[in-house]
């Protein structure tokens, strides 16, 4: 099948890879324009640009969508599909209506929960079992397009963001692959969604990294998942912000929220049970374990945190 491929992070590129070794023609790949990175604040281009220039595959980077032009420029390279993993923009309906097998976009969650840019952390921050990928033919609405194929896999009870993250980059090529083929086979029938059991799930803002121990303490491990490696969740210790990396929740310990509850080890007491810290950063210092940070600091049973 001749296919455009359109994304741009780390998360596409197995995605284009796939599509690549199952012997598609792919005839152009779409991603971000190249963005300063590192303290030198060099150019640095996108990681599936990175992909299609050592396959010899043709690279655009329009700051534009809705102008016409990237759309007659798709009416000329003639893709049979447009195969859409975390562009970044947003396809108008004159490119939505090009190819003749339309734009199949790969999506981090069990659609139709978890619309918008960040159902990967809403998942963790949220306690969820289970998570997956959903491949679907797209729409002009926010991830409303009708379904094509879902795969799923359980969530683990420690499982950071970051770790499921990179297993569902490759869960999503594997859709992908199987979709495409579904789709030229014919065995593949798109069902519309119920939006009645949408949900929205919006991108990470930093605002909620603030630990509340006033919450219970599994809501905060899980939200402490959800936001590692970023934005990471934090607190604040004798007025210097401490970031939270890893935590796990501490069986048998209960006290006043927000307190210390142990002198060895750096367990917090919560709204309900209470919560040890594994990993931390204080401002201005580097990540370390809190075996390492806690004798350093000669902290009380009852300091208090937050």
């Amino acid at each position: 099948m001749r296919i455009v491929f359109m994304g741009t992070p780390e998360f596409a590129v197995p995605s284009l890879q796939r599509l690549i070794e199952d012997g598609h023609e792919v005839a152009a790949v779409y991603t971000q324009p190249d963005k300063p990175k590192g303290r030198g604040y060099q150019l640095a281009a996108p990681p599936v640009k990175e992909l299609a220039l050592q396959h010899g595959i043709p690279v655009y980077q329009p700051t534009k969508m809705k102008d016409g032009s990237v759309a007659a420029q798709l009416r000329e390279i003639a893709p049979d599909l447009i195969a859409v993993v975390a562009y970044g923009r947003i396809l108008p309906k004159e490119i939505l209506e090009i190819p003749p097998y339309g734009c199949v976009n790969v999506h981090g969650s069990i659609l139709p929960k978890y619309r918008g840019a960040g159902p990967i952390q809403w998942s963790v921050i949220h306690g969820d079992p289970e998570t997956g990928v959903t491949t679907m033919l797209m729409a002009e609405g926010l991830d409303t397009g009708d379904m094509l194929l879902t795969l799923k896999t359980p969530i683990g009870e420690e499982e950071t963001y970051g770790e499921l993250h990179d297993r569902l980059m490759h869960i999503g090529a594997q859709a992908l692959s199987q979709t495409v083929a579904g789709l030229a086979d014919g065995t593949i029938t798109p069902v519309k969604q119920d939006g009645r059991l949408a949900t929205y799930a919006p991108m990470l803002d930093k605002k909620i990294a603030e630990l509340d121990f006033t919450r219970p303490a599994r809501e905060l491990h899980n939200l402490i998942r959800g936001l590692s490696p970023w934005p990471v969740a934090l607190t604040h210790l004798d007025g210097k912000l401490l970031k939270v990396h890893k935590a796990a929740v501490a069986e048998g310990y209960s006290g006043e929220s927000g307190t210390l509850l142990d002198s060895k080890r750096m367990i917090v007491a919560c709204g309900e049970g209470a919560l040890e810290f594994l990993t931390v950063q204080l401002e201005g210092a580097k990540r370390m374990d809190a075996s390492v940070f806690l004798p350093g600091r000669r902290l009380e049973v009852g300091h208090r945190l937050g």
